[in-house]
């Protein structure tokens, strides 16, 4: 039997013969609605809102809608470069993006290299980042991004397109709770549902993210928020500062702590400034130097506090912690006095807490109160910003005459002799016949006059980086200290390069590193961002092997790291590459790298064993460095 469309299978169960068919003719069968609710607004909601996910519809009449709104918000807050890739649910921004030459797009090959980018321009701008990605996959793309920004204290904002409200929590294609997820890594984040509150949202996002400590925030708008016609219009300054009654950061100290601290600093024989990443997001470089030289006191710095001082200045002493200068570490454990000014007392700072600085009273400056007693016990505690600090403290203090610190400043100088002198020392040095990697760095800071962006990876290459490229300028080291995230330093030059345009941008890269995030190398070609990498390749994930070897007894695994030929990689991507194997070839590439217009790449296939030293093993203290390991090369 043949049946048609609409038939109902169980009418072939009735009468068996022609006449009574005809006589009593099958009831058509009701059809059931599966529609949860079916008839009430919310179902027509949902209804209406899955058409808008699979059907994308433009009124021919121009209106002003939220993807705008959202366009003039950043606009006004002085966004110039948007980091992003496209997905469903934003794609009414992309409608309407042509609209706004004012905002450069760049296309990122990856959510999370646009995350990196946006931090990296934030970092050399000193203006707060933008990235942007879809539902879904877009949006956990970020969140490693994010995270890096949160740990740094660093000014992003984070924007993602959600599903329209009404299949918020249907599990829709695409839908994940990003607000959630990023609620632990944020300094703040806001669900927009209209169209209507993203200006104000949006001046609220960056005055958050830029104001007090820095930090990432994180916009999610659902699309029909985006398609919505709106008239809202964007709030003064004060309007936003008014509707945040709660968020007043203190920044000056408090006059009694500060004299409390003044009185500590006439008493110390042995003082010592810790200058940390607080420094240099104060814009307080120069009121680091004026307290330094009216009270004569050396300055040491955290991986993010690079750069709060001139490292050719007199009092600048060096790089603290597990992989800093020996002589350093010596200094903090000797000192009778610490002025920590804008750092955390990060683990990597002091190793084991009970043995830090054991003859030291401390003095704790922080804009963020949390921070202060958190990881180490302190005398003076003052909650404020680096810059008023400083300079309140310096009015404070008396003058103090270079000579009276002349056995101080001397025994400063014999440690740094020794801890220059020691074997693991000495750019090109470290091994006869093979490339070194601090060598290569050095050559890089000599060859840019130490005045360029250099963009750390993270691993060996972030210590070599640190330790010997003589950082001459305010925010020209970029690295992820907190977080220490691998892939970092590609997607990061490149916002670094368009955040301070004007000064050459390394990334300093290990072959781990940089394999995660390679894919950045077709956003630098297309878009002609002027990127110089440096590419260590040991063949290794180095600062793995290191600890497997001298932690792990040699057990290696996974430490290995086979990898592409990298000029060719580069070349398909139609990036001009180098390769150097020999000290004598270093300073040849670095030169032909700096003629290139736009992004080039050097394949520095070094020696894959060298080790970062000296170290503060897992556990141990500033006074239980290892210098050496194994027997001593032939």
């Amino acid at each position: 039997m043949t049946m048609t469309r609409g038939d109902d299978p169980a009418s072939t169960a009735g009468p068996a013969t022609a006449d009574a068919a005809q006589a009593a003719p099958a009831t058509p069968r009701a059809r059931r609605s599966h529609v949860p609710g079916d008839g009430s607004a919310t179902a027509a909601a949902v209804e209406e809102a899955r058409k808008a996910m699979l059907h994308e519809v433009r009124s021919r009449k121009r209106t002003r809608i939220g993807a705008d709104a959202l366009m003039e918000a950043l606009i006004a807050q002085g966004t110039d470069v948007l980091w992003s890739y496209p997905g469903g649910v934003i794609l009414p921004i992309y409608d309407i993006l042509g609209d706004y030459p004012e905002i450069r797009h760049v296309l990122v090959r990856h959510e999370q290299g646009g995350a990196h980018a946006a931090d990296g321009y934030a970092r050399a701008s000193g203006k707060v980042g933008v990235c942007m990605g879809t539902s879904g996959p877009g949006a956990t793309n970020l969140v490693t991004g994010i995270a890096t920004a949160q740990l740094d204290s660093i000014p992003m904002v984070a924007i993602t397109g959600n599903v329209p409200n009404a299949l918020i929590g249907k599990d829709a294609f695409q839908e994940i709770d990003i607000t959630g997820i990023t609620l632990p890594m944020t300094k703040h984040n806001y669900l927009v549902r209209s169209a209507d509150d993203i200006p104000h949202v949006v001046a609220e996002a960056f005055y958050l993210a830029s104001h007090g400590r820095p930090g990432p925030v994180h916009i999610d708008i659902t699309k029909d928020a985006l398609q919505q016609e709106t008239t809202a219009e964007h709030p003064s300054l004060d309007d936003v500062i008014a509707g945040l009654p709660g968020f007043r950061p203190t920044l000056e100290g408090h006059p009694k702590q500060l004299k409390l601290a003044a009185k500590e600093i006439a008493a110390a024989q042995r003082p010592l400034i810790l200058a940390g990443h607080g420094v240099l997001i104060a814009d307080a470089m120069d009121e680091l130097q004026a307290f330094a030289e009216k009270t004569q006191i050396p300055v040491a710095w955290t991986l993010l506090g690079i750069g709060a001082m001139d490292e050719e200045h007199p009092l600048a002493y060096g790089y603290m912690g597990m992989h800093g200068w020996k002589h350093v570490n010596r200094a903090i454990q000797a000192a009778d006095l610490l002025i920590a000014i804008g750092m955390r007392f990060d683990d990597r700072v002091t190793g084991s807490v009970r043995t830090y600085a054991p003859y030291a009273r401390i003095i704790h400056a922080d804009i963020d109160p949390a921070e202060i007693g958190k990881n180490v016990a302190v005398e003076v505690p003052i909650v404020g910003d680096a810059k008023h600090v400083l300079a309140g403290l310096t009015r404070l203090v008396h003058e103090v005459d270079p000579a009276t610190r002349a056995d101080y400043r001397a025994q400063l100088a014999e440690w740094r002799a020794d801890s220059e002198g020691s074997s693991w020392h000495g750019s090109g040095a470290w091994k006869d016949g093979l490339l070194s990697a601090d060598f290569v760095v050095e050559r890089i800071g000599e060859l840019t006059d130490h005045t360029a962006t250099y963009v750390a990876d993270v691993g060996q290459n972030q210590m070599w980086l640190a330790r010997y490229t003589k950082f001459r300028r305010p925010n020209s080291h970029v690295s992820s200290g907190g977080l220490g995230t691998m892939g970092f330093a590609v997607p990061a030059a490149m916002g670094a390069a368009l955040g301070n345009p004007d000064v050459e941008t390394w990334a300093i890269a290990g072959d781990g590193g940089f394999q995660m995030t390679s894919q950045e190398l077709m956003t630098l070609a297309a878009d002609r961002i002027p990127v110089k990498i440096a590419l260590l390749d040991n063949h290794k994930l180095g600062m793995i092997r290191q600890w497997q070897e001298i932690i792990y007894a040699g057990n290696y695994h996974s430490s290995h790291l086979p990898g592409p030929d990298f000029v060719k990689l580069a070349e398909a991507y139609g990036i001009p590459a180098f390769r150097a194997t020999r000290t004598d070839e270093v300073d040849a590439v670095i030169r032909a790298a700096q003629a290139v217009d736009g992004p080039a790449l050097i394949w520095f296939e070094i020696a894959e064993e060298q080790n970062v030293f000296p170290m503060m093993p897992a556990g141990k203290g500033l006074s239980d460095l290892i210098e050496t390991w194994g027997a001593p090369e032939e």
